[in-house]
């Protein structure tokens, strides 16, 4: 820490003396700089680098209050046992293994049978059938790009970027080249949606920006690091990007909210300013810092701040945030939808925006961290 941490004015205030894990956290202005201990460091390690999902059948919910039976399927992962059985979205769960999923609590009821049994069986209420599931729980790797159509508008939802997921080979990068690519003649414009992505490896955020950029800078770091003898090293780098990738042709929206931060603000950045895509919604987090992750000797993580980002015009935004270009009260679709009609002037919508359905709150039975990480020596 003494010789990579970004801050270090602040490293005289350091004990020799003292215990060192402790004044990561007590005495050093960066939240985002700790230390994980031994008992935790492997999970902490899968959290950082992959979707997994522990112990789960591969669904996301919503709830409606005013139903007897509230809880909604909304999205259904397609390599875990729910895809396999063939559920399908937007039923009601009447109940798991015979118990009523009904009333406030609906979700944690649900939550409770699903973490302590192993075999799940779930009935299901769709509109015109009732349907009964046997699934066996397992560890899922949670995709983190997923394509709705609104108003007739398609909307690419990034919830993370991971090394690996759905994709277990090309990780978020995999996930959103291989949509891009397939789509790659479509004419339409787009909405991506990175409200409250919290970020991931910085490998993915700006390889996926590549995928819209022809040319130019894609992000600039400016980094206090470890050089081969151990001494600091200081580094100015850029990444550039490459020309020939499917999204380059495409026409977008990015949505941002407060809740877009670390990685999804380098993300931003870099197709506001390099790809010319418009960023709707309000400004984001501010977290223009990254981490990187080194193992210790008695096999615990330390994540140290060693990073500071500027976007492809140099310019920082640590403590700022990305300024939408379209700014918005609240950063709903309805706003995302909006900025496509006023950039683009499509014609696509299938009904008034103004009565446009209250959007859901997807519910994930697991949550995962975000930031802006490299992994130096797992």
């Amino acid at each position: 820490m003494q010789r990579t941490y970004l801050y270090e004015d602040e490293l005289p205030q350091l004990d020799e003396n003292g215990d060192s894990v402790q004044e990561l956290y007590s005495k050093l202005s960066d939240p985002f700089t700790r230390y994980v201990p031994p008992s935790k460091s492997e999970a902490a390690i899968t959290q950082i680098n992959t979707s997994i999902v522990p112990g789960d059948v591969g669904m996301e919910y919503e709830t409606f209050p005013q139903k007897e039976y509230p809880l909604v399927i909304y999205r259904v992962y397609s390599n875990g046992p729910a895809g396999r059985a063939g559920i399908k979205r937007y039923g009601n769960i009447l109940d798991a293994n015979g118990v009523d999923i009904v009333g406030e609590n609906a979700l944690g009821v649900y939550d409770s049978v699903l973490t302590y049994s192993k075999e799940i069986t779930l009935t299901v209420a769709y509109a015109t059938d009732t349907v009964s599931y046997n699934l066996t729980k397992e560890d899922i790797y949670a995709p983190t790009i997923f394509i709705d159509t609104l108003n007739g508008i398609p909307v690419i939802t990034i919830t993370h970027f991971k090394l690996n997921t759905a994709d277990q080979k090309n990780g978020s990068y995999g996930e959103l080249k291989a949509y891009l690519d397939s789509t790659q003649n479509t004419t339409e414009p787009r909405l991506i949606d990175l409200r409250n992505n919290p970020g991931g490896q910085v490998s993915h955020c700006t390889s996926m920006a590549d995928l819209f950029i022809e040319s130019g800078i894609i992000s600039t770091r400016t980094t206090r690091d470890l050089s081969l003898e151990g001494k600091t090293l200081y580094r100015k780098k850029s990444e550039k990007a490459k020309s020939g990738d499917s999204g380059e042709k495409g026409k977008f929206v990015l949505l941002v909210n407060k809740g877009s931060a670390s990685c999804s603000e380098i993300f931003a950045a870099a197709l506001q300013e390099g790809a010319n895509i418009p960023v709707a919604g309000v400004t984001t987090y501010g977290k223009g810092i990254g981490q990187s992750t080194w193992k210790t000797m008695d096999g615990g993580l330390a994540i140290i701040t060693n990073w500071e980002f500027l976007t492809p015009k140099g310019n920082s935004y640590h403590k700022k945030g990305i300024i939408p270009d379209y700014p918005c009260e609240s950063a709903t679709l309805t706003c995302g939808i909006e900025a496509i009609q006023n950039y683009y002037g499509t014609k696509a919508f299938t009904k008034n925006i103004s009565t446009f359905d209250k959007e859901p709150t997807i519910l994930r039975r697991y949550q995962f961290e975000g930031g802006s990480i490299e992994n130096s020596n797992f």
